[in-house]
């Protein structure tokens, strides 16, 4: 006897055909975003590419796999533009590749205890590779980075790209069928905005962040360790060796910690405190001072040579700033080599593993309060 879907599952999947519908009556192109082809998963799952094109000169190149802002074209103190944001030259080395620059979920950062969690009097197990996985990071076994997503464009003076995903309720582990959107908008004063939301028809937890690499004197040109960094936060959350927070928060003051001023991110990244040498530069969730819920500067990123600034927004009660400390080198762009401090990480976020710490902001997501959180990336000269 066929199984009858539950009305939140058939809402859900009502809105994700309602999506590919738009999609498919919209426009192949628009004034100031258009769609091309991009290739085809190997489960024959269709993948696109959407260009949105600022008119104040910033152009952004965002993929439906993933989300993955593929490219973004900031111009420098001379008016040229370069991509600012390190990743592949194509669908293939994407799909090879890490979370470049994807939308992360369902719970971007790290799950501790094993990959489980406390949810009204339970414990969750999410889904590991392995019985003796102490952490699950980045959404586990179903990634949201790894998912085509569908897309809606909107043409305007300010175009904008909504993606929508439904993930069922178990996937990954996580309970409860995920409804989420997130739209990609260039506004005419060269910003990218990230416009997140998210609903359940269980309880379950949720935190969704983009892992965009930055590197504002152009992607591939060399380190960021002479560009100046500035972070809004006055307090940290302490980890350990594995990146998990242990629940105590401390003040930046007296530490390599403190950006109140711009520091030259070379000066830093081989600090011997420990929370920056314990993992090989900057890998650390930082407290952005102010209301979490309201828009407000969490970063500010400069590069002298290009005169090209970065200033990041967010709703979000953290953000996890990372200096991509790998060791040797990874293929990049147009044949280019990618070595290690050649981007930034500003992953705008709730704090790692929140669903085991009573005291951290909840990242509980319940039927009937949906989330809402706005990340935006800012670019100017100065």
């Amino acid at each position: 006897m066929p199984t009858r879907a539950t009305p939140a599952v058939a809402i859900a999947f009502a809105i994700a055909a309602a999506c590919t519908s738009c999609l498919l009556d919209a426009p192949a192109e628009a004034a100031n975003i258009t769609r091309a082809d991009w290739g085809m998963t190997p489960e024959g799952k269709k993948v696109d590419l959407f260009t949105l094109t600022g008119a104040g000169g910033l152009t952004a190149r965002i993929t439906d796999f993933g989300g993955i802002i593929v490219s973004v074209m900031a111009p420098d103190k001379n008016g040229q533009s370069a991509d600012v944001v390190l990743g592949e030259d194509d669908l293939a080395g994407y799909e090879k590749g890490g979370p470049a620059a994807a939308i992360i979920g369902r719970y971007a950062n790290r799950i501790g205890s094993n990959g489980t969690f406390p949810l009204d009097g339970k414990t969750v197990q999410l889904e590991r590779t392995a019985a003796d996985q102490k952490i699950v990071i980045h959404g586990g076994t179903a990634p949201f980075a790894r998912k085509v997503w569908t897309a809606v464009m909107h043409d305007g003076v300010e175009p904008q790209l909504s993606l929508s995903i439904v993930s069922p309720d178990g996937d990954g582990g996580f309970p409860g069928t995920l409804s989420a959107t997130v739209t990609y908008t260039v506004t005419k004063d060269n910003a990218l905005r990230l416009d997140y939301r998210a609903t359940s028809d269980k309880p379950t937890v949720v935190n969704l962040t983009n892992h965009a690499y930055f590197s504002l004197g152009g992607e591939g040109r060399g380190t960021v360790l002479d560009q100046r960094l500035r972070v809004y936060a006055d307090r940290y959350t302490v980890f350990d060796a594995d990146g998990l927070p242990t629940g105590e928060i401390a003040p930046v003051a007296g530490t390599p910690l403190d950006f109140g001023q711009p520091v030259r991110v070379g000066d830093i990244v081989d600090s011997t405190f420990v929370q920056i040498a314990q993992r090989k530069g900057l890998d650390v969730n930082l407290i952005v001072n102010g209301p979490a819920g309201t828009l407000r500067r969490a970063a500010r990123l400069t590069d002298p040579g290009s005169g090209r600034v970065l200033t990041v927004w967010t709703t979000q009660p953290g953000v996890q700033i990372y200096s991509d400390n790998i060791s040797g080198t990874v293929p990049g762009k147009g044949g280019k080599q990618y070595g290690s401090r050649y981007g930034l990480c500003f992953e705008t976020q709730h704090y790692p593993d929140s669903p085991n710490h009573p005291d951290f902001p909840s990242t509980e997501l319940r039927p009937g309060k949906p989330l809402h959180e706005v990340t935006e990336f800012r670019f100017s000269t100065g």
